[in-house]
């Protein structure tokens, strides 16, 4: 079944070919299952649609369709999801659901362009953040970390063991 003219979201995105060459042989295998899932999902959503009358579409035909749609939005994101680990971390929101679904490509037909946003918002970021170095300790207050214990505790090495007692026993009676 081709999906109709309007419908050019009923394709399955392949991942793009900048992040598949990249991934592992594991994740690669999984995304190749959850693939066939959606082509199964997509050729019945497109053999549904057909059977529908453009005129006289009840709205429990509109809310069946709506579901399976739903399912592959679904299972694009799930997609997207899984590879998300494999992902430089700076790199993740490139697995942010959207609202809008992708046509072709599964992070979208401009990756490069997204990635250099996104690298150039990390640099941001960075810059907002304060050093992490011996340096910026310096400009720190200082604060004395130490207080000594009160003297009423005892120290815990200090604890002793209740004396053992032992048990008499009482000789058997006899009659």
């Amino acid at each position: 079944f081709k999906p109709p003219e309007n419908c050019i979201n009923l394709n399955v995105p392949m991942v793009n070919a900048q992040i598949w060459g990249n991934l592992s042989n594991t994740t690669r295998a999984q995304d190749a299952r959850l693939q066939k899932v959606l082509k199964l999902l997509s050729t019945g959503i497109r053999a549904y649609a057909r059977t529908l009358d453009g005129e006289n579409v009840s709205s429990e035909q509109q809310d069946a369709l709506a579901l399976l749609c739903n399912a592959q939005f679904k299972i694009n994101c799930l997609r997207k999801s899984s590879i998300r680990p494999t992902l430089n971390p700076k790199f993740a929101g490139l697995c942010r659901t959207s609202t809008t679904p992708p046509p072709h490509q599964l992070f979208g037909e401009d990756l490069p362009k997204k990635v250099k946003e996104m690298d150039e918002e990390a640099k941001a970021v960075s810059l907002m953040k304060p050093p992490s170095s011996r340096a910026y300790a310096y400009w720190q207050p200082q604060y004395t970390a130490w207080k000594p214990r009160p003297p009423d505790r005892t120290p815990r090495h200090a604890t002793q063991r209740p004396p053992q007692t032992t048990i008499h026993q009482d000789p058997p009676l006899t009659m």
